[in-house]
């Protein structure tokens, strides 16, 4: 379930052989004096039982990839790879893609700088 903000992702039905899980994504943009304009997310819940919380801050041109750092944190914590935590609420995910395009001002064709991608260990 999407929020602005806030995605909250629960164990589908109909993969009950997955570990049971709880999440919740919250994320907020955030200015560093250095580093500049920063998406902050807070990956945080239960997998399997077992409590756990990453933080993490991605650039504004590398926030777009969100993805990719919340599922290593997911499977870090013990959801299987494949269990693909975003796809299946695919609606969310584009809902929270543009949430966030929103919030940076961001437009399409933007330029990545690469030193963002090793810092944000993308």
């Amino acid at each position: 379930m999407f929020k602005p903000g806030h995605l909250h992702l629960t164990t589908p039905l109909d993969r009950p052989h997955l570990p049971k899980f709880d999440i919740d994504v919250l994320y907020e943009v955030r200015r560093d004096p250095v580093e500049g304009v920063l998406m902050h997310f807070k990956v945080v819940g239960t997998i399997g039982g077992r409590e756990f919380c990453e933080e993490f801050d991605l650039h504004r041109d590398t926030a777009f990839n969100f993805a990719s750092p919340i599922t290593r944190a997911l499977v870090k914590h013990g959801l299987p790879l494949n269990a693909g935590p975003i796809m299946p609420e695919h609606a969310d995910y584009d809902a929270m893609f543009e949430d966030i395009r929103l919030q940076l001002g961001g437009q399409s064709g933007e330029p990545v700088d690469f030193d963002h991608l090793d810092k944000d260990g993308l």
